[in-house]
């Protein structure tokens, strides 16, 4: 006899799915404790987790695709390339995906580290020891140390 907060797999999936997109890898190790707690328990006849995440991918309900897309606009206005890139294969994306994504990426990543700087130092470096402050701070948000250097030099520059 099931009990009112007892909820199958595919309900708490789509639960996840609503929410926000998730890669597969992601999706499935949210499920996999709780079909491991099931079967323990011997509550339900056993679930191929696989096989849900195949029919929530043929439905279009999760993607990879997606979910890296998410993933990059989230983040692009905070951190770099590097980051970026490491977060989406964290999260399982497959190789091809974050590719796809690169050329955008590093496209804009010299505005977006122009934005960071901005917003967290505004003015430039008066001495190595900010200036070295600021580079660590860029290079911990993912940036290359090129476009770092650029960020620098203009700000400089500027003065």
């Amino acid at each position: 006899m099931r009990k009112k907060h007892d909820v199958t797999l595919r309900t708490r999936a789509l639960q996840y799915l609503a929410r926000r997109e998730y890669s597969r890898a992601e999706l499935r190790s949210k499920l996999l404790p709780h079909v491991l707690a099931d079967e323990s328990c011997g509550q339900s006849p056993p679930v191929n987790l696989d096989a849900l995440l195949d029919d929530l991918t043929a439905r279009g309900w999760l993607s990879d695709a997606r979910a890296a897309t998410q993933l990059v606009h989230a983040r692009r206005s905070r951190f770099g390339t590097q980051r970026i890139t490491h977060e989406l294969r964290q999260k399982g994306i497959a190789e091809e995906l974050i590719s796809a994504a690169l050329p955008e990426l590093k496209e804009t990543e010299l505005e977006a580290a122009r934005e960071v700087w901005q917003r967290k130092f505004g003015t430039a470096p008066q001495d190595a020891k900010e200036k070295a402050k600021q580079m660590r701070f860029l290079q911990s948000r993912g940036f290359a140390l090129n476009v770092i250097f650029k960020v620098l030099r203009l700000e400089e520059a500027g003065d």
